[in-house]
């Protein structure tokens, strides 16, 4: 009887130990590599949230690994380590790869284009993901899943408040070394002075420069205000951050897998809309007490003033029109 026992309890162990390799095979496990800096408010609510919901919604069989800029890959490699199957999915803004794909500030940074509501409804219901497939086909490219919204960039400066379009002339302006925001800033009469983000509060309190651009969670946690006086809500770019897939990955996926992950995309965008928008009130309030004059803008103005940014776009790249008509649609 005790020999009898025994097989059956091996047996059972056995069992035990086959399905937990079944299991085991079972489990997808992807590595999704961003181009956000570790241990930024983008890369913990934006990506690493995401890949939260997808672990609990699949009870585990689906595990997405996050890894920061510069762990696996570089902010400016992710789309090529995605077509070299070197990475299975990233995350971040499309103006990293202009230079590659062209119309792809279409899809983040083009001025005064969408907000994050409106572009969040033309990616889900109204053509913008298919556009977006068709412009990445050559990268072996799948579903791109819009996931968190970067908040809008405003204005801040040293010496004085912008109230009026003319008040823009002759300001040297930081912003990034991308040709669309290049070109919105001189259009509007400014100097723009193309600089790495860790050169600007020193420049700012030097002089060399009298202005920039970024979110308000970004001008409240780099402190500044100790540089900046004056701030003016223009809301001017909005850059929606895309979670892309591998082509080949993707295929592999079941359609229950996929249809899980677009839900666990958008709960993560409205998680982040909220985030943001909670602490965009607070910081607000916080930099009105260090003494910072905030001031609205007309954005008709602005709105106006960009036109003859398109215009210039669209006679080097004419895709270009299409995609923005489809937009404001």
């Amino acid at each position: 009887m005790k020999i009898k026992g025994a097989v059956v309890l091996l047996a059972f162990v056995l069992c035990l130990g086959l399905a937990g390799g079944v299991l085991a095979a079972d489990k997808i496990t992807w590595k999704l590599a961003t181009v956000w800096p570790k241990g930024t408010i983008l890369q913990k609510e934006m990506p690493e949230h995401f890949a939260n919901l997808v672990n609990k919604m699949s009870n585990g069989r689906l595990e997405i690994k996050v890894y920061a800029a510069g762990q696996l890959v570089g902010a400016l490699e992710v789309l090529d380590a995605v077509k070299m199957g070197t990475i299975d999915a990233f995350h971040g803004g499309a103006v990293y790869w202009m230079g590659k794909v062209p119309a792809s500030p279409l899809f983040c940074t083009a001025p005064f284009n969408l907000g994050a509501i409106p572009h969040l409804t033309w990616m889900y219901e109204r053509g913008g993901l298919e556009m977006y497939q068709e412009l990445y086909a050559g990268y072996n490219v799948g579903m791109a899943l819009p996931c968190g919204v970067i908040p809008t960039e405003d204005l801040a400066w040293s010496h004085k408040p912008i109230e009026t379009m003319d008040d823009f002339k002759g300001l040297k302006f930081r912003t990034m070394e991308n040709p669309v925001h290049l070109a919105a800033v001189r259009q509007l009469g400014a100097q723009a002075v193309p600089m790495s983000w860790g050169e600007v509060y020193t420049a700012l309190q030097t002089k060399v420069i009298d202005g920039q651009e970024n979110p308000i969670a970004i001008i409240y946690a780099y402190k500044m205000s100790e540089v900046q006086k004056y701030l003016t809500l223009s809301g001017h770019f909005y850059s929606p951050a895309p979670l892309t897939m591998s082509l080949k990955k993707y295929k592999e996926l079941k359609p229950a897998w996929r249809s899980l992950f677009k839900e666990a995309a958008l709960k993560a965008a409205a998680f982040e809309r909220k985030l943001i928008r909670d602490n965009e009130v607070k910081q607000l309030e916080e930099l009105k007490k260090q003494g910072m004059e905030i001031s609205e803008v007309d954005k008709g103005l602005f709105v106006k003033a960009m036109a003859p940014v398109y215009e210039k776009f669209y006679e080097k790249y004419p895709a270009w029109k299409e995609i923005v008509e489809q937009i404001r649609k």
